[in-house]
């Protein structure tokens, strides 16, 4: 599975450099005072932005043998300040999710989760290339014989991204995320299960 979110970041970056000579005349500007140092009609990353995304989740729970994993989607929200080619944002976001696995007589499943994440890019011009990491929550579902347990817990994140500006306000992204959500006592099953899964997604984003 590595290799194939490497191949898919390979992908978004030839088509970023693509796009990014097409929108080479295009007056960008800059978003003062989110930014400094940075040239003039450069594409502009800083400020606030608000957007969506959808993706894929697979992962595994501990002391279980079951394997969610199902399609993601929900919104994100964050900020950027930008100095020359380097951003530096924070950036949250919330997801339904429709991972889960049955494993008789065990059903785990993933309702939701969340992030807030720091990041850290490098931007050519309209193309950025960052890493991201921070906080992670969600709810791990047990189901066995009619009973049903939630927890809600929090762990860590963390992964890598490639965005690309296509309009003066608007960028396109994919970005793999790790995602470990901490262990907890469950009575239905009698030991503690936790829940970690990979994520690859795609997102739009607008700024403010």
């Amino acid at each position: 599975m590595g290799s194939f979110v490497l191949r898919a970041l390979a992908v978004v970056a030839a088509a970023a450099w693509t796009m990014s000579a097409q929108a080479a005349d295009i007056n960008y500007g800059s978003r003062a005072p989110y930014t400094v140092n940075q040239p003039l009609n450069a594409y502009s990353w800083a400020g606030p932005y608000l957007g969506g995304n959808l993706g894929y989740a697979w992962g595994s729970v501990a002391n279980n043998p079951t394997k969610p994993s199902g399609f993601a989607g929900g919104v994100q929200a964050g900020y950027n300040f930008q100095n020359g080619p380097w951003v530096f944002g924070v950036e949250g976001d919330i997801n339904a999710s429709g991972a889960g696995d049955t494993f008789a007589p065990w059903k785990f499943s993933n309702p939701w989760f969340g992030t807030l994440r720091g990041r850290v890019g490098y931007a050519f011009n309209n193309v950025m290339f960052y890493g991201t990491g921070g906080l992670a929550f969600g709810e791990l579902r047990a189901t066995t014989f009619g009973l049903s347990e939630s927890h809600t817990t929090a762990g860590w994140t963390a992964g890598v991204g490639a965005e690309m500006g296509f309009a003066p306000n608007w960028s396109a992204k994919v970005e793999y995320l790790y995602v470990d959500l901490s262990n907890t006592n469950f009575v239905i099953t009698g030991v503690s299960n936790g829940y970690s899964f990979g994520l690859i997604r795609a997102g739009v984003n607008y700024r403010f």
